[in-house]
């Protein structure tokens, strides 16, 4: 640890969870839910095809500097993860009491869940919550929402350490993707949302491939 000490079997455990389930599990479901949302929205698929074509030339690698460049992408990313949000629960354990807006509290020392998948569907916050709309995300339509309204990596101070590294994954995988291929439905096989600790399908999500020549 910070002071030198080291880590006991069930501190190294708690570690490689972190990094197993944490890295890995919630990048490969907000990358497939991100591809599924593309390969429905043909439009949106293309133009973050051409802003990808535009920044990397002919390159066929991606650098650091790209992945500040990719806008339109950032705002489909983004626009996936609140309608299939990785996570799409988390609780919190009271150290204080709670009192909301309206009067109503919570003691200390309960257990508070948080629907996250259901306040990314909040019609209250969200204008026609079901549609998939990347331009929610425009700096125009961001300025005046709430902070607490878009939470894919939770918020305050237990929120996901790697939040940056999560998005930057996300933008390479489907930049290179997206280089080589055409992401199409498979409409026989549509997907079945379970939603256990990661937000996952119980019947997989089919895509087609068509190559890019």
């Amino acid at each position: 640890d910070e002071n030198g000490v080291g880590l006991s079997d069930e501190d190294l455990r708690a570690e490689v969870d972190t990094f197993m389930f944490e890295g890995h599990d919630t990048t490969a479901s907000g990358i497939s839910w991100l591809f599924y949302c593309l390969a429905l929205h043909p439009e949106h698929q293309q133009q973050c095809r051409e802003e990808i074509q535009g920044i990397l030339g002919d390159r066929d690698t991606i650098e650091w500097e790209d992945l500040g460049k990719m806008t339109y992408t950032t705002m489909c990313i983004k626009e996936s993860l609140r309608l299939f949000p990785p996570v799409p629960a988390v609780s919190r354990h009271l150290s204080k009491p709670v009192t909301f807006s309206d009067g109503r509290s919570l003691p200390a020392g309960c257990q508070a869940a948080v629907s996250i998948f259901a306040l990314h569907r909040n019609r209250d916050v969200w204008e026609d919550p079901e549609i998939y709309d990347p331009l929610r995300f425009s700096p125009e339509n961001s300025a005046q929402r709430h902070s607490h309204a878009f939470l894919p990596f939770s918020a305050g101070s237990r929120n996901c350490i790697g939040q940056q590294f999560a998005m930057n994954e996300m933008k390479v995988a489907l930049a290179l993707t997206l280089l080589r291929f055409e992401l199409c439905p498979e409409p026989s096989r549509p997907p079945t949302l379970l939603p256990q600790i990661v937000l996952r399908s119980s019947n997989g999500i089919h895509l087609h491939l068509k190559k890019i020549h």
